[in-house]
């Protein structure tokens, strides 16, 4: 990289940019992302565990909250520069491209923002592209979740406030400020997070505090656990979600390496917990696994919260793999709140959302009854994308 100028290398073919330096270094790159659900399907290796169908999107690659345990750091293109230069790749009026996008189908799930990178991280002072992402689906009337370790804005609150559907997820690692520092770069303070679950709770939004995740002899004390969920049950959080760090094989040694300078921890140590691979990645062994969510599920039963895991998997051999949300999860979906499928209907100008649907596809796959969204492929637990949103929109082009 140039004082001014960095290339971005595709495999064969690369581009540059201009490299803009406040409010964090950062590029405006035009995109023709598309909306899509998730990257997985249940078929036929079981690795899906997420409940509800959702329309995902990044409007930012790259994340100045620059977390430790990051698997997007695994990631090439626009994730390498952030990883190897700390410059944040900016798509330019995204939110007029997935309104356009959104305004060519007549099926929707909760739109969430941002799965990979925080969408209220430093840039959003400049841009606010978030926030008008958020505000492209709210007119709509279509659902939007988000999930952040940073503040979440007026702006997004007051906007998620109109839709019925839409609520906030806040990611807290630990309320040790000091160890929370240690753990990434940027985002909000402890105190500041636990805020943000009183925002919500207090605009009438429901609110979910993702313990996630929780990085083996670092933040897995179980008197630190009950006090953290204690603290934002008490804050107004509705549910939690859970996870145990998994390590991209790429960022194996590099993250042992960076958890023995901050934490002591030693490496030998971490070797002996991560002993299994499933889809790449090196996981703590099965027998740690269910103890921590053992626990984790006794201190919210005992603080009246309930609880689900994120992307928590156990191997069968092979690629297959059983998800653990069976045993732990104690809601009917993963996040604790129910979000139906919805629909615009000829004529239409806003989605509404479909009647008797709770939005947990994952449960429909698994018995006989017939989808009542009437989109046969929901049933399937797929990975779908923007096509397959097209597809089925033309089951409702002449409803009435």
């Amino acid at each position: 990289m140039s004082s001014n100028k960095i290339t971005v290398e595709f495999g064969r073919a690369s581009k540059q940019f201009e490299v803009i330096k406040s409010p964090v270094p950062h590029i405006l790159v035009e995109s023709n992302n598309e909306l899509h659900g998730w990257w997985n399907g249940i078929e036929p290796d079981g690795n899906r565990e997420c409940t509800a169908e959702k329309l995902l999107i990044n409007p930012h690659n790259g994340c100045s909250h620059n977390c430790l345990f990051c698997y997007s750091h695994a990631l090439g293109g626009y994730f390498r520069i952030f990883r190897e230069y700390g410059v944040v790749a900016v798509f330019k009026d995204f939110d007029k491209k997935v309104a356009k996008q959104l305004d060519g189908i007549r099926v929707a799930s909760c739109r969430y923002l941002s799965p990979v990178t925080g969408p209220f991280q430093a840039i959003k002072e400049k841009y606010g592209l978030s926030e008008r992402i958020i505000k492209a689906f709210v007119d709509q009337n279509v659902p939007v979740q988000f999930t952040t370790k940073g503040r979440i804005s007026d702006t997004a609150i007051r906007l998620i406030k109109e839709q019925e559907h839409s609520f906030g997820k806040v990611s807290i690692l630990s309320l040790d400020e000091d160890r929370r520092q240690r753990l990434m770069a940027g985002g909000a303070s402890t105190d500041e997070l636990v805020r943000n679950i009183e925002r919500l709770a207090n605009e009438g939004k429901f609110a979910v505090c993702r313990i996630d995740p929780i990085i083996p002899c670092v933040t897995d004390e179980r008197g630190e656990l009950e006090e953290l969920v204690r603290r934002v049950v008490d804050a107004g959080a509705g549910h939690t979600i859970a996870s145990c760090m998994d390590i991209p094989r790429a960022l194996k040694y590099e993250i042992y390496e960076e958890l023995e300078e901050r934490f002591e921890i030693p490496k030998r140590k971490m070797r002996g917990l991560y002993t299994e691979i499933i889809s790449g990645r090196f996981h703590v062994n099965i027998e740690y696994r269910r103890k921590l969510f053992g626990m984790m599920r006794e201190i919210c039963d005992r603080n009246k919260v309930t609880m689900g895991l994120c992307m928590e998997f156990e191997s069968l051999g092979g690629k297959k793999v059983k998800g653990l949300n069976k045993r732990f999860m104690c809601s009917n979906n993963c996040e604790g709140v129910d979000v139906p499928i919805y629909v615009r209907k000829r004529d239409g100008k806003q989605f509404e959302p479909v009647k008797g649907c709770n939005g947990n596809c994952l449960k429909c796959h698994f018995t006989d009854k017939e989808p009542v969204c009437d989109i046969p492929d929901l049933k399937k637990a797929g990975a779908w994308k923007l096509w397959d949103y097209r597809r089925w929109s033309k089951l409702f082009e002449y409803s009435p």
